[in-house]
Order: C-alpha cells, then structure tokens, then sequence
C-alpha cells in the first residue's frame, strides 16, 4: 500500500446535524493538546467529573493531537478506549494551537462546541455556566480571564496591550481577557467552518461573525504540569496574525507616515534655502543628513515590511494547500452514552488508520 497522503472524499463532519439521540442536546468539547502527556490524564479526569454531573446533556470529546514530540498521542488513544465519548485526531505534524482547533470545530457534531485548553488553566468546571448562558439565547458564550495565577508582571501587560491595540485597529471588539475558552452555537460553528483562511485568529473571526454574546468571568489557575507552549515569539506571531487579519490600519499607516514625513521634508528643505539665501548660513557636516537617511530607510523598510505581511497572506491563500493533515482520524460519532467507563463498540477503530489522510480546504 502507497504511503502518499490521500486526499479524502469525505468531508469533516459539518455542524448542520446533531447526532445525539433521544431529544437530547449534543454538547461537543474541542480540546487542542501539543505536547502534553504530563497533564492530560488530569485534564481528562477534570473533564469526566463536570460532563458527568450534567446527565441531561449528550457530550462528545474531540481531543485532537497537534504533532506532539512526547506520549500524548498514546495517552489519548489509552483515554478513547476506555471512554467511547472521545474521538481522537491527530495531525502528521505540529500545525499551530489555532489550526488544531479549527480540526476539532470541523468534527464537532454538537448543538453547541465548547473550545478549551487541555491545560487545565480553563477551568472544566466553568461548562455547566457556559451551557447555562446558551440556553438563555446567546449564540456565543465567551469566558473572560480576569487574572492568571503565577503570571509574570510583563505578559500582564503584554496581554493587555494586545486587546487594545486590536480593538483600537478594527472595527471587531474582543473583550480584554477572552482567549479561546467559549461556548458556541451550531449556527456559529457553520458560518467557522466556512471561513477557510490559513492564518487563523479564532476569537476575532468568533466575534467578527456577530452574534449575540455573553461574558462569563473566571480566573485562570496555573499550568497543573509541563510548561507553556506559547513563546514571546509565538505570541507576536499571534499578534500580527490578528492585526493583519482584521484590520488594514497598518497599511493606511504607512501612507500617512509617509506623507508627513514628506511634508516634512519640503519644510526642512525650504527652511534651509531661505535661510542660505537671506542670511548666507549653510548647513555644516553630514550628521543631520545621515540622521535624516537612517530615519527615512529604517521608516520605508518597516512599512514594505507591512505589505509584504499582507501579500504574503495572499500568496498563502492562492497556494490552495490543505490547513491540516491528519495522521490519525477521529472515529465516527455514535449516540453518545452517559456512563464513562465503558469499552469500545467491536469493530470501532482507535487506531491510527495505514494511510494518513488530507483534509481539503473548502470554501462557502
């Protein structure tokens, strides 16, 4: 058998039909892991204890695998077999925090897909509140952080930063605070799945979408084990995903910028042609000129950089590559039970299949 990637034919699972039978409302819970055999376990029990005091609710868990380098794959697949409400995914390589979650939104089944960390720093026991708000009407439920234990001083500040300077920028509001642990509808699950772009930032397309929104605020605990897999440079990269994503601010800018340092320019050129003519004064040395030059290059490099972020964006999107590639599917939904501790159905496959499969980028 070939080992060459498979484009499937068979699309993702999309959210127009609930599989949940009974009458009962099918929650679905997307969880992106990279990494993290030392805290999964945990995390899943955490997640176990709130899903199973809310037996009026159906529940599924995508948990999907983001190329991780250590057993969280295995820990996964281990968890899946012993708890046939858990499909596992896992991508042929590391593809990034937000594309593992578009995975899992374009598997989820549910009425409604709770997105969260598998770190434990989104509270599991924050959901029955997250439902809660969602049967009140709201199509988007989203948790707010009001603080961190054990942050440092400077991503406080940072993150602070962050949500005001996109919300300055565009005309999409994220709450300060609101990161990618929210509750959202079918309806907004539908129109995700039909925004296709590669660089993706979750939380504002959730928003830019415009539906009705409730907040809900927690505070985040600290990492139950491992560490962080969001650097200083992963969260710039983040940054000016969101940036350029939402807003052409940069490149309006770069014109102004621009034409004021023209203007400028001209002043600074009159100024010194009067001046020579009336008073005989000439300019000495060549340290303003430098100065000038070195002011101006630096100016005009920062801001082509600028355009070539967004025309980069585009050469990205007209390359039509798949966002994802999948090494191991998750296994087709089935009417879910509520006791945890039961084994697979015969013949389910909790395994990852011989021939790695491509899932195809679509658009609406």
């Amino acid at each position: 058998m070939s080992n060459a990637p498979l484009v499937t034919s068979a699309a993702p699972l999309t959210p127009a039909d609930p599989v949940s039978g009974g009458g009962r409302r099918l929650i679905s819970i997307v969880s992106p892991c990279y990494n993290e055999a030392e805290v999964i376990g945990l995390f899943f029990e955490e997640l176990r204890r709130v899903i199973d005091g809310l037996p009026e609710y159906d529940f599924e868990m995508i948990l999907v695998d983001d190329g991780s380098a250590d057993r969280t794959l295995e820990a996964l697949n281990r968890i899946a077999a012993r708890d046939r409400r858990v499909r596992v995914a896992s991508f042929s390589r590391n593809f990034g925090h937000q594309i593992a979650l578009t995975a899992g939104l374009d598997f989820a089944a549910g009425d409604a897909v709770i997105t969260m960390d598998s770190d434990l720093q989104h509270p599991p026991s924050l959901i029955p509140e997250l439902i809660r708000c969602w049967r009140e009407g709201h199509d988007i439920v989203a948790a707010v952080r009001e603080d961190t234990e054990g942050v440092s001083i400077f991503k406080r500040v940072s993150s602070r930063a962050f949500y005001r300077l996109i919300n300055a920028l565009s005309a999409v509001h994220i709450p300060e605070g609101a990161a990618d642990f929210c509750l959202i509808s079918r309806r907004v699950a539908r129109a995700l799945y039909s925004m296709r772009e590669r660089h993706r930032f979750l939380r504002g397309m959730i928003a830019w979408s415009g539906f009705s929104r409730a907040l809900v605020p927690y505070r985040a605990a600290a990492r139950a084990a491992g560490e962080s897999k969001y650097t200083l440079f992963k969260m710039m990269g983040m940054a000016l995903d969101a940036i350029v994503s939402f807003s052409t601010a940069p490149i309006r800018l770069a014109t102004r910028v621009g034409f004021l340092i023209t203007v400028l320019g001209f002043v600074y050129l009159a100024w010194n042609l009067i001046k020579a003519f009336v008073t005989g004064w000439r300019a000495p040395g060549w340290a303003s000129l430098i100065a000038v030059s070195m002011v101006m290059g630096g100016a005009q490099l920062i801001f082509i950089g600028l355009i070539g972020q967004y025309l980069a964006r585009v050469f990205e999107e007209l390359k039509g590559r798949p966002m994802y590639i999948l090494k191991q599917e998750p296994a087709m939904p089935q009417h879910f039970a509520p006791a945890a501790e039961t084994a697979p159905p015969a013949g389910t496959r909790t395994t990852s299949p011989p021939v790695p499969a491509v899932v195809p980028s679509r658009s609406s």
